[in-house]
């Protein structure tokens, strides 16, 4: 097991850093170039963007390799030995395709960002792009059981997932480390939960797991603070796209676990989702669109209260942590019973988030 994760991570680790920093050279030539801006940024200095190409390449040429790899190892007369015994490779091979229409979905909205990131797409568009991916994904087949006899609403509830997470890992991108740092925490944490907490170690969607957080561990040596190169739209969108894409075909898909297992996504991607939804509510009540960009999340928050902006990353990767260790706890307690006293754990951490906004929010109001 220890070959395995180390073949999914370090791989994409090495080849992200690589590309990270021959992008972060290149980026001024494109075109590819963040201005600072008072009103919704807080970087000062023009700052390359791109960095989500590294990311892509990352996982696009790992993934290849390991594909190349179970071919052969499908076809040699002998299994090698260093292949997990859990891992079928028959099976693995078919249920590719799939994984391939996840990454072809990502790689569609990486372009869209990349795109954005140099002209600056207006939303509407983005986001009709967006949901015209995530139903094409759910025709590809990746859709939520969650446990109904119909269809159709597992269908709706992925194609929300989707764009729900895609967009709140974007907006969450408005620091040094933010937004990867917590794609980082939560692949890591799903991975860790379908590699070691499940009745039988799912090593497919856990291995590409381990695959996305080595590539954005590659990108985040140039990206924490303070950073050198912002992955961008392109980075986010990818990202979101495979966290949305692979916490449903790691958790929805079968009644084999316990049902309140469903809530592992939930878990793990708190912090993220409540930004998101906070921000809307804000901008929405303020008669703002709430696809403009702004300083109401809850790391500017953090700051206004006196953090420096790396400790504001860093407390809410912290927080992310914790709520994705809930998610660990989901797999150790039985029923419903005792995942009401995980979820009450999450919406703690939840409850202090929001004092800490609100007295944010405060403070800077009398300020100004």
């Amino acid at each position: 097991m220890t070959f395995f994760l180390c073949a999914c991570f370090l791989p994409a680790f090495v080849i992200s850093f690589v590309i990270t920093a021959t992008v972060r050279k290149l980026a001024p030539r494109w075109g590819l170039i963040d201005q600072p801006n008072l009103e919704r940024k807080v970087h000062k200095t023009p700052t390359p963007l791109g960095g989500g190409i590294g990311i892509w390449c990352g996982v696009v040429a790992t993934l290849l390799s390991a594909q190349a790899v179970l071919m052969w190892a499908a076809q040699a007369a002998v299994r090698p030995e260093w292949i997990p015994g859990a891992l079928d490779l028959q099976a693995t091979l078919q249920r590719s395709k799939q994984l391939w229409a996840i990454v072809g979905a990502g790689t569609i909205l990486g372009v869209m960002g990349l795109i954005d990131d140099k002209r600056n797409l207006p939303w509407a568009p983005r986001l009709v792009i967006q949901l015209a991916v995530a139903i094409g994904v759910v025709l590809a087949g990746v859709r939520a059981s969650v446990f109904v006899p119909l269809p159709w609403i597992g269908s709706v509830i992925t194609v929300g997932w989707i764009l729900v997470l895609v967009n709140s890992l974007n907006f969450l991108d408005n620091m040094d480390g933010l937004s990867p740092g917590i794609g980082l925490v939560a692949s890591l944490m799903l991975a860790s939960v379908l590699l070691t907490a499940t009745s039988e170690p799912r090593l497919l969607v856990g291995g590409v797991m381990l695959v996305l957080a080595g590539s954005i561990a590659g990108f985040l040596c140039f990206n924490w603070p303070p950073a050198s190169i912002f992955m961008g739209d392109s980075g986010s969108y990818f990202i979101g796209m495979m966290l949305a894409c692979f916490t449903i075909t790691g958790t929805f898909y079968d009644s084999s676990e316990s049902r309140h297992v469903i809530l592992t996504p939930l878990c793990i991607l708190a912090v993220p989702l409540y930004d998101f939804c906070s921000v809307m509510i804000i901008r929405l009540k303020e008669g703002r669109s709430p696809f403009h960009a702004d300083k109401s999340h809850f790391s500017h928050r953090l700051v206004e209260l006196g953090l420096k902006p790396r400790n504001a990353v860093l407390t809410i990767h912290l927080a992310t942590m914790t709520t994705g260790l809930g998610a660990l706890l989901l797999y150790q307690v039985e029923g419903w019973a005792g995942a009401t006293i995980v979820v009450a754990l999450i919406l703690c951490v939840l409850a202090i988030i929001a004092i800490l906004e609100t007295v944010g929010r405060r403070s800077a109001g009398s300020e100004s």
